[in-house]
């Protein structure tokens, strides 16, 4: 994937160009409706289909004490982007309090003046999007600014499973819950969450059980417990058990919530890889131990269940 981190690169690009606008967070059904349109115009009429989305998500800026628990952090974004909608080539356009004081005029302007000669041929949006300095741009503005500069506009209805909008908000806040089958059905896959391998105290090698402990940034949890999961990163991809919660068998009531994974098959360090674990099923509740060895015998528990709904998931 090619991903400009300045609009003027546009105009390196192969032309003319189909855009799909939008902050995209989740990349969920309604996002890949979006993207889709884009991908579609540019193979009818030639050119580049570009996503062009921002960071960080526009709310951590104009309003962070607001800002939502995010399904996908930029890098997580770009991944889903690539293998779930297949796109090649990305405008990841800095949103900061600068960039927010401008009409939404003035950055269809800059696009504009930034793309190659051929021009941009379409721009696809969410039929209620809105953008630039108060909320100044809709999809009204696009087609206005597109009849007097040669451009289509494609403003995309709304999605909808059991008759309810598909939004990153409702899959938010299934995940926050633990719906994670109907956090699957809004997304067109199974849930995940991004982030690095950072080094822990090392306990679960020492009963026979070791982990990766993953660093999520902002991004939003399920409920706490014992979950089948897929691993993918540092070049392969792995089934595997994971634990969300504070350990309390051997932190008590006052660790920190953390995310571990036993992933099976692994047999080497990959501190410092940044893995995508998905979430498959959950397994149980977290739960306080009596001790080490009792922790160790429902850990073989967990892996043995989890098993199941894993088959077939990966090659371990």
């Amino acid at each position: 994937m090619q991903v400009l981190t300045d609009i003027a690169g546009l105009k390196d690009l192969t032309g003319p160009l189909h855009l799909a606008i939008g902050v995209f967070d989740g990349v969920h059904l309604g996002h890949r409706a979006v993207i889709e349109a884009a991908r579609e115009s540019a193979a009818c009429d030639g050119g580049s289909a570009v996503v062009v989305t921002f960071d960080p998500h526009p709310v951590e800026v104009l309003a962070p004490e607001n800002s939502p628990r995010l399904l996908t952090n930029t890098p997580h974004k770009l991944a889903v982007l690539e293998r779930e909608a297949g796109i090649g080539l990305v405008l990841l356009v800095r949103f900061d309090r600068e960039f927010a004081s401008h009409l939404g005029g003035a950055f269809v302007e800059r696009l504009l003046q930034a793309a190659p000669p051929e021009g941009i041929a379409r721009i696809c949006v969410g039929e209620e999007w809105r953008f630039g300095k108060g909320r100044s741009g809709d999809v009204a503005l696009l087609e206005r600014i597109g009849k007097e500069r040669g451009f289509a506009v494609s403003g995309l209805g709304l999605v909808e499973i059991d008759s309810q909008r598909v939004s990153s908000t409702r899959v938010r806040e299934a995940v926050a819950a633990g719906d994670l089958e109907t956090a699957a059905r809004l997304l067109g896959r199974r849930y995940s969450v991004f982030g690095a391998v950072v080094r822990g105290r090392q306990l679960g090698r020492t009963i026979g059980f070791p982990t990766a402990n993953l660093a999520v940034s902002r991004e939003q949890l399920p409920p706490a417990g014992v979950y089948a999961v897929t691993a993918a990163g540092a070049g392969d991809s792995w089934n595997g058990v994971a634990n969300l919660g504070i350990r309390p068998t051997v932190e008590g009531e006052t660790g920190e919530l953390r995310l571990e994974v036993h992933l099976f098959g692994l047999d080497h360090e990959i501190y410092g890889e940044e893995l995508e674990v998905t979430f498959v099923r959950k397994i149980r509740d977290e739960r306080k131990f009596e001790g080490l060895p009792a922790l160790q015998a429902q850990i073989a528990e967990d892996v043995a269940v989890a098993r199941a709904p894993l088959s077939g998931a990966v090659s371990p």
